[in-house]
């Protein structure tokens, strides 16, 4: 099993979630809650907080982004094959709609190919609480086999 998934299996989702902004502090400012993490999938819950508000008191545009790439990047993690390596090499993304309540990340690798190296395309979407699809990104994984 991949240490990260054996890790957040022992620990469980809050304490998981806090293990990750200590490793990578700017994903603290979204308070955010790994709800779920399996090769394939991973789901991000970030709550409404005004910290994360823009002018139009709706979730920041930059909020959403690093939301998708703490859900890509995880689900990345755990999808590897072992002794893999990933970094992000870019992100398009898209504004739907306003996010005016909490939000939730969807990764889903499902039909990534995760054995061979390369760039992978991992679609990540994310919802209000109302099930409204308010952002998609589509992420730029390089992923080097180890």
């Amino acid at each position: 099993m991949n240490q990260t998934l054996g890790m957040y299996q022992s620990v469980g989702a809050s304490a998981f979630s806090n293990m990750a902004c200590q490793m990578a502090p700017y994903f603290g400012t979204i308070t955010p809650e790994i709800s779920v993490l399996t090769p394939g999938r991973a789901e991000v819950k970030v709550p409404f907080r005004k910290e994360i508000t823009n002018h139009l008191a709706s979730v920041h545009a930059i909020a959403l982004c690093n939301a998708a790439e703490l859900a890509g990047g995880m689900m990345t993690e755990v999808s590897i094959p072992s002794g893999a390596k990933w970094i992000p090499k870019g992100m398009t993304v898209e504004y739907l709609a306003k996010a005016k309540t909490s939000v939730h990340a969807i990764a889903d690798g499902s039909e990534v190919d995760w054995e061979s190296a390369g760039d992978k395309v991992v679609p990540v979407e994310i919802f209000d609480e109302a099930g409204v699809k308010v952002f998609t990104a589509r992420i730029t994984m390089n992923v080097k086999l180890g």
